[in-house]
């Protein structure tokens, strides 16, 4: 199980919303570097960042933060938030992210999802954010009407290397993921899982275990706010 801790950038600040609301946001006083640095120190390998300034411009707008996280710290990194174009990609593969998290242009637009892929073999991951079943676009203000299930079947043969599967109602609240659809996500899709949304405690990091087809898992505000120990965490980390 690879653990990823989160990073997510809003006017340079580490920050977590809660189910995505911009309004209903907590910030932090520590810096993104500072808190990759903080992750690095604990000896986790992966992290997880999204760019929320990204996410609502569709520009790579902290993408001098991310190069600096990279060129600091040998982190396998996944990115995600506003990424709506090749040269975008290109911009984060050229500084060393492994993998680029399509959501929003992906979901509209399946032609760029799969052009993405054969251009950038084994770098695109899928980001399916869903709330009651449908998935979510444009930093989780629409829904896009589509049933997550049958999107995930439609692009289920483009090359994807990575699915990571939030379910929005749960993301940042810490009620615990939702395991039931992820189990159906995870049986449907045939690529690796990464489950996001709701972790609230080491409990949730073990029971994701127990999931077939799940690669990790994300852990954002359970950090932030002391519930989870990183101690504890990187001995889940593997």
């Amino acid at each position: 199980m690879k653990i990823f801790p989160a990073i997510d950038i809003k006017d340079k600040k580490c920050v977590r919303l809660v189910k995505g609301d911009f309004d209903n946001k907590t910030e932090y006083e520590i810096s993104p570097v500072e808190q990759a640095g903080k992750y690095k120190d604990h000896g986790f390998k992966n992290l997880h960042i999204v760019d929320l300034d990204g996410a609502l411009t569709g520009e790579t707008v902290n993408l001098s933060i991310i190069q600096e996280i990279v060129s600091k710290f040998d982190f396998k990194i996944e990115i995600g938030g506003g990424i709506r174009n090749f040269e975008s990609i290109k911009k984060y593969t050229d500084i060393g992210v492994e993998k680029i998290i399509l959501g929003s242009a992906a979901i509209k637009n399946k032609i760029f999802l799969k052009e993405a892929c054969q251009k950038f073999p084994d770098k695109i991951a899928l980001g399916l954010d869903s709330k009651d079943g449908y998935l979510s676009v444009s930093a989780w203000k629409e829904s896009s009407n589509k049933p997550t299930l049958e999107f995930l079947k439609e692009v289920n043969d483009y090359g994807v290397s990575r699915l990571i599967f939030t379910d929005i109602n749960r993301d940042g609240t810490k009620e615990s993921p939702n395991f039931k659809e992820t189990l159906k996500v995870a049986n449907t899709s045939n690529c690796p899982v990464i489950i996001s949304g709701g972790v609230s405690s080491i409990e949730d990091i073990k029971k994701a275990k127990d999931i077939k087809n799940v690669e990790g898992i994300i852990v954002g505000k359970a950090i932030y706010d002391g519930d989870v120990d990183l101690r504890e965490l990187i001995k889940e980390d593997a």
